[in-house]
């Protein structure tokens, strides 16, 4: 390796406890350089933020990476997390594949199955396998609890979900759940395992996987690894309050205000409360290591290379089969009616989108909005993970190819590396 990993990959921090502290070096496989350099050349001055970046192939670490600034004072390191907005539903569906493998959720029972209020208003047909394909019709919201500080009160917000009458589109197509989806996942998931969502991803996801970093409630004690985000997420020169309510009013738009849109969000996401809430549609907050490791087992045939105090194991994270099941893109008979536009929706990822004449077609992860994001390709055995403060770039907030060009690159390194993988450009 280029840069090898302190103490055979991470400093021991506390042996008895089982846990690992972030490396204080760098790591990139020397068939790695060009995307690294790639890396690096993005976050060459305080005012292009900071980002770090993970690859995983074939089970094992290739590249870790970071670089940049966390704050106007501070440089990004090993130890620093970001807030991924959408990126955090990846890793909360990874929960309920997790839970249905062991035969405790059923994709295709209805979710009154276990969350028997949810059954109102006509919801009683609504499956698992809906909510995943944002097929349940509750992408709304915009106005879904009162005040701006609604959506901080999870119960309420549950209690909304279950009363609300799903819209009838549901029937033809997905309409995008932007914020929704992590709540109505969430709650599928206490209701199965009767403990708070919170809890069981650190047992389903982070300790498996050896791996603190995958939060939607983050410890007091870590906020500080936080990289403070920036600009405003506002469309350029305009007021977040101000476009949300025009565009609500704007068809065929309107829908992207109802979903992804809520008052004053703008504010809420540099509001300190909201690493108290556990909202996994947009506030989970992870290293590009951790990312990249979980994305790196769905990869590799559901197995990772894990560090552990002391040893190195394998670990058997999800079965080959239960990776098939996920990654089936879910029929739509039109555009989704949310965004507009043909998404490919497997059960809580979607297709990846890269800077390449040529599409990964059996790929699947999720971005979230402002540039980061992850996802695997089980065809070449490669996961790539991307986190970053700077939402999107001089043009707007709301996302950029930065993720887009760096996996186009480590993609075709990987295939260069393995020139007798055989992937498949088409799908059914």
């Amino acid at each position: 390796m280029v840069s090898a990993m302190a103490a055979g990959g991470f400093d021991a921090a506390d042996p008895a406890a089982g846990k690992l502290a972030a490396p204080k070096e760098m790591l990139v496989d020397p068939r790695f350089i060009r995307l690294a350099d790639q890396f690096f050349g993005m976050f060459t001055q305080p005012s292009r933020g900071g980002g770090a970046l993970s690859v995983y192939l074939d089970g094992k670490p290739v590249v870790d990476i970071w670089g940049g600034w966390a704050g106007k004072d501070r440089r990004w390191n090993g130890d620093t997390v970001a807030l991924t907005f959408s990126t955090g539903k990846g890793v909360a569906s990874t929960v309920v594949h997790r839970l249905a493998e062991r035969g405790l959720i059923d994709y295709n029972a209805p979710v009154a199955t276990y969350w028997p209020e949810f059954g109102a208003h006509g919801k009683g047909d609504i499956t698992v396998r809906d909510v995943l394909a944002h097929r349940a019709g509750l992408h709304r919201v915009r106005g879904l609890v009162p005040g701006r500080e609604g959506i901080l009160d999870y119960d309420a917000v549950i209690t909304a979900l279950a009363e609300s009458p799903p819209d009838p589109r549901r029937i033809r197509t997905s309409g995008y759940h932007a914020i929704t989806f992590g709540w109505l996942v969430a709650e599928i998931v206490q209701r199965v395992t009767g403990d708070p969502f919170a809890d069981v991803v650190r047992r389903e996801i982070a300790e498996p996987l050896g791996l603190d970093e995958f939060w939607f409630r983050v410890p007091e004690s870590q906020r500080y690894r936080i990289a403070k985000i920036f600009p405003h997420l506002s469309p350029p020169g305009i007021r977040w309050n101000t476009a949300s309510s025009v565009l609500s009013w704007v068809r065929p738009i309107r829908g992207i205000a109802e979903a992804g849109m809520p008052e004053s969000f703008d504010e809420l996401i540099r509001d300190p409360r909201v690493h108290d809430a556990v909202m996994p549609g947009f506030n989970g907050v992870f290293s590009a290591r951790a990312l990249g490791r979980m994305y790196g087992a769905l990869a590799n045939n559901g197995r990772v290379f894990v560090e552990r105090p002391g040893r190195q194991e394998t670990v058997q994270f999800l079965l080959p089969e239960t990776i098939e099941a996920l990654n089936q893109v879910q029929p739509a008979e039109s555009r989704d009616y949310v965004l507009g536009l043909p998404l490919r929706f497997t059960l809580g990822y979607h297709r990846p989108v890269l800077m390449s004449k040529q599409q990964p077609r059996k790929a699947f992860g999720h971005y979230g909005v402002g540039g980061s994001g992850a996802y695997a390709d089980p065809e070449l055995g490669m996961s790539i993970a991307f986190v970053t403060n700077r939402l999107g770039n001089a043009v707007t907030a709301l996302g950029d190819a930065r993720l887009a060009r760096l996996a186009a690159t480590a993609r075709n390194t990987v295939r260069r590396a393995k020139p007798s993988v055989v992937v498949d450009e088409t799908e059914g």
